[in-house]
């Protein structure tokens, strides 16, 4: 990819960014609608990963190593998080994931 290709391509990333965070923005407050973005969200990073992504794979040990070398250098591999349960219910009770009122934590996972 060319100098010139590759501005653009940012260029068009960093908007698509700043629409989803003004849309994101936009829904502040709305829990509903916010998951929706972020079920929409994951529904994308899934798509792209196991599609365009999967048959973009290098097939050489070459392009291979370099692929990992540019993963490692900026800032490793592409996840989304999910929200546990438990720190919703943190966030709801208000009190500490230490559990001080002595009831057995819920398990991680």
């Amino acid at each position: 990819m060319n100098s010139d290709s590759n501005y653009n391509s940012q260029r068009d990333l960093q908007a698509i960014t700043d629409r989803i965070s003004a849309q994101a923005a936009g829904c502040r407050g709305d829990t509903l609608a916010l998951l929706h973005l972020l079920r929409s969200l994951e529904d994308l990073h899934r798509e792209i990963r196991e599609g365009l992504f999967q048959e973009s794979l290098p097939d050489n040990r070459q392009d291979l190593y370099s692929l990992v070398k540019d993963i490692e250098a900026q800032g490793g591999w592409p996840y989304i998080n999910r929200m546990k349960l438990r720190d919703i219910l943190v966030h709801m009770t208000g009190s500490s994931p230490s559990e001080p009122d002595g009831t057995p934590p819920l398990s991680q996972g």
